[in-house]
C-alpha cells in the first residue's frame, strides 16, 4: 500500500496525480517537486476478519433470496417442491446446485418426501418462519428509516438527484431494501420520489427535496454533537482515527495527514460541481463520500468492487478504490472469502457514532441460526446416520445423470 508525504503546499495538482496514479513518478522528478513517495506493508487487522456479520453474508444474502422465494411461493405453509427452484440458482445468486445449498442448512430449511413422483420438498423450520415475519414487521416499523437512507444515496448525486433503478438494485442488499420496494418502485415510495427516464434508456428514481430541507452527514452531526462544528460552509471536520494493532504511520505520512485533516469538509448532501477535481478539498470530499456511504449500509461494509458503480454519478474519481487504502485509520479492507471488502472502522470501534441499521439485529439471528446447521450436519456425521431423504428412490432433480446412477445403486 502506498501512502504520499507532502512537504510543501504548492503542486497541488501534482500531488493528486501521484495519489491517484498505480505508478509513482520517478525519483528525480519526486525530488524537484519535494514530494517523497512512502511505501508501508499491508497490515491484516484480525479483529475485523472475524466480524460474522460481514463475512457470513456471502451465505446469508442466498439463503434469504431462497427463504422469500418459498415464501412468495407458498405463504401460508411455506414448502415447495425442489423443482420450482432447482433452476433458479443464478438468480438467486446460489454458486452450487439448489437442492446441495438447501441441504447444508438444516435448521433453516427441512427436506421431507413430496405428495407425488416421490420428489424431494423443502420447508422453512418453525424458527425461520419466526425470523422472516420478525424481518417483515421491521420492515413495516421503520419504513421512513429505509426511505431516508435510499433517499440520502439518492441525494449524493449532486445536482441531478437522479440514481439508475439498476444501480441501486445492485445496493440493495446492502441498503437493507425489501424486494417489494424497487419491483414496483411507484407503488411502494412515498411522494419525494419519481421513477424517471435517463440515458441509454434506464429507469432512474430521482427525489425532490424542499428548498428549506437541509441532510446532514453522519461527520457533521457527530461533530455538532460535540461542540466542534457549527454548521458554516467551509469549516474543517477533522475524521476520527481508529489505527489497528501494530499498524504506525511514518512520520512523513501522518505529517501530510495532519494538514489534509485541516482541509475543509464537503458534505456529500452538497453540490460539488464547483469543486476542482484536482484539489485536496476534492480528496477530502472523496473520503467523506465514502464514510457516508457506508455508514448508510446495514453491516457499514460492501465488496469494494460494488461501489465502482457509483463513481459516474457520485463524482469519485476513476481510482477511488485507493482512497481505502490511503487511509487506513479510516477504512479496513478484508481480504476474507476471496472478495475485497471495505469496512468503516468507526461504526465498530464507536458503537455511539453511526446508529445501528434497524435490520442488523434480525440478520445477527438468521447467522445464529445458521450456525446451528453446522452443528446438526456434524452430529449426523458423529452418529454416521445419512440425512433423511424418505425413499431411497427420490430423484434429486439436481443430480447429473452420473450422480443419479451412483443415488440410485
Amino acid at each position: 500500500m502506498a501512502m504520499i508525504a507532502r512537504r510543501s503546499k504548492s503542486s497541488v495538482h501534482l500531488l493528486h496525480k501521484v495519489l491517484f496514479s498505480d505508478h509513482p513518478l520517478p525519483c528525480s522528478y519526486t525530488q524537484r517537486q519535494t514530494y517523497v513517495d512512502v511505501y508501508m506493508k499491508w497490515k491484516k487487522d484480525s479483529f475485523f476478519d472475524s466480524i460474522d456479520t460481514i463475512h457470513r453474508s456471502v451465505q446469508l444474502k442466498p439463503l434469504i433470496a431462497l427463504k422469500n422465494c418459498i415464501v412468495s411461493c407458498s405463504p401460508n405453509d411455506y414448502c415447495i417442491p425442489i423443482s420450482v427452484i432447482s433452476k433458479k440458482g443464478l438468480e438467486l445468486g446460489i454458486p452450487i446446485k439448489v437442492a446441495r445449498f438447501l441441504r447444508l442448512y438444516p435448521s433453516v430449511f427441512e427436506e421431507f418426501t413430496g405428495p407425488n413422483y416421490n420428489l424431494p420438498w423443502f420447508k422453512l423450520t418453525q424458527r425461520a418462519i419466526e425470523l422472516d415475519r420478525e424481518e417483515r414487521e421491521v420492515y413495516l416499523k421503520f419504513k421512513d428509516d429505509i426511505s431516508l437512507r435510499l433517499k440520502k444515496l439518492i441525494l449524493m448525486s449532486g445536482r441531478e438527484q437522479r440514481l439508475p433503478l439498476k444501480i441501486i438494485q445492485g445496493l440493495q442488499w446492502y441498503l437493507g431494501l425489501p424486494d417489494e420496494f424497487l419491483r414496483r418502485p411507484e407503488d411502494n415510495l412515498d411522494g419525494c420520489f419519481r421513477v424517471v427516464e435517463m440515458e441509454d434508456g434506464l429507469k432512474g428514481i430521482a427525489v425532490d427535496v424542499h428548498g428549506s430541507e437541509r441532510f446532514l452527514s453522519v461527520m457533521q452531526m457527530n461533530a455538532m454533537r460535540r461542540g466542534i462544528y457549527s454548521g458554516v460552509e467551509g469549516e474543517a471536520i477533522e475524521f476520527p482515527l481508529y489505527p489497528s494493532k501494530g499498524l504506525r504511520l511514518k512520520r512523513k505520512i501522518a505529517d501530510w495527514f495532519d494538514e489534509f485533516q485541516k482541509f475543509p469538509y464537503v458534505s456529500p448532501y452538497e453540490d460539488y460541481s464547483g469543486l476542482d477535481p484536482n484539489s485536496d478539498i476534492a480528496e477530502k470530499r472523496v473520503v467523506g463520500v465514502l464514510h457516508e456511504l457506508l455508514s448508510l449500509f446495514v453491516e457499514h461494509a460492501a465488496e469494494r468492487k460494488k461501489l465502482l458503480c457509483l463513481r459516474k454519478y457520485l463524482g469519485l474519481p476513476q481510482k477511488v478504490h485507493k482512497a481505502f487504502e490511503r487511509y487506513p485509520h479510516i477504512f479496513n479492507l478484508s481480504l476474507m472469502n476471496k472478495t475485497c471488502t471495505a469496512i468503516l472502522k468507526e461504526a465498530y470501534c464507536d458503537r455511539g457514532a453511526i446508529e445501528e441499521h434497524p435490520l442488523a439485529k434480525v440478520r445477527k439471528r438468521y447467522i445464529k441460526l445458521m450456525k446451528e446447521s453446522e452443528g446438526i450436519l456434524r452430529r449426523r456425521r458423529f452418529n454416521n446416520k445419512p440425512i433423511d431423504q424418505g425413499d431411497s428412490n427420490i430423484k434429486d432433480l439436481d443430480c447429473t445423470d452420473d450422480e443419479d446412477k451412483k443415488f440410485t445403486t
